[in-house]
């Protein structure tokens, strides 16, 4: 993954995007716009679109990118695929309200999130088009993406530590490859924001796949936690959250 501070403009410019949406092999989606863009159509075009949730990333959603994905890779006409948000958010986030009440049983033993991976996957190169918010699930969406294209006013963070969990779809692995061990440390244990020019002067490489294993099945054990019970409902609820550090 590398990290482009740019403005976010200049690669939808270049690439001759419009305000218009089309469906693609007859997918119908909710929660996404897809197109083709480009003067040739050769660029796969992926849009989140819940604005009122800030594009928060609910499982319906990720079904969706994984289906549109699927198709521009069988597309032999598709060369890259672009995936963006909003100028407000690129994802705010993993949405809450739907994983509430999960219990850790349903967690492990459906192994949550694992779908989420599709986008890291893909043959094909995937550009994150990042402007507003990139939190929790959000960035470790763009995190995913071969190249990230982040705006001025982009924003990057892991803030599950405020929940009582931990990041469960690569933030605590690929963030360390993204700016460096102490940096990426300093935002999960303290769920800080950085923005995209501090995030471009740290770059760290690691590797991944032993990490991420372990790192999902930690995630699914704070669903065991009466912490990230209360963290969850907390914010579901708009109050402070009430740790008893268990």
């Amino acid at each position: 993954m590398a990290l482009l501070c740019r403005p976010t403009g200049l690669l939808l410019k270049h690439i001759n995007l419009t305000p218009t949406f089309i469906s693609i092999a007859g997918g119908q989606y909710q929660y996404i716009l897809v197109d083709k863009k480009g003067e040739k159509k050769n660029v796969g075009f992926i849009q989140l679109n819940r604005p009122k949730a800030l594009n928060a990333l609910c499982d319906g959603l990720m079904m969706e990118v994984g289906k549109a994905l699927d198709a521009f890779e069988a597309d032999s006409e598709v060369g890259a695929v672009v995936v963006t948000g909003s100028e407000k958010a690129f994802a705010a986030g993993a949405d809450i309200k739907e994983m509430q009440n999960r219990t850790f049983q349903e967690c492990y033993g459906g192994n949550f999130l694992a779908h989420w991976n599709r986008v890291s996957t893909v043959k094909k190169p995937v550009i994150a088009a990042v402007n507003g918010f990139a939190l929790g699930g959000g960035c470790e969406l763009a995190m995913m993406c071969d190249i990230i294209y982040a705006g001025e006013k982009a924003q990057f963070g892991q803030p599950e530590i405020l929940l009582g969990t931990i990041p469960g779809s690569g933030g605590t692995q690929r963030l360390t490859r993204a700016v460096g061990k102490s940096l990426a440390m300093e935002m999960v244990l303290t769920g800080d924001r950085i923005s995209a020019q501090e995030a471009k002067q740290s770059a760290f490489e690691l590797n991944l796949a032993e990490g991420n294993r372990l790192e999902k099945r930690l995630f699914h054990a704070t669903f065991a936690t009466e912490d990230r019970k209360e963290g969850m409902t907390a914010f579901v609820e708009k109050r402070k959250a009430a740790f008893q550090d268990n």
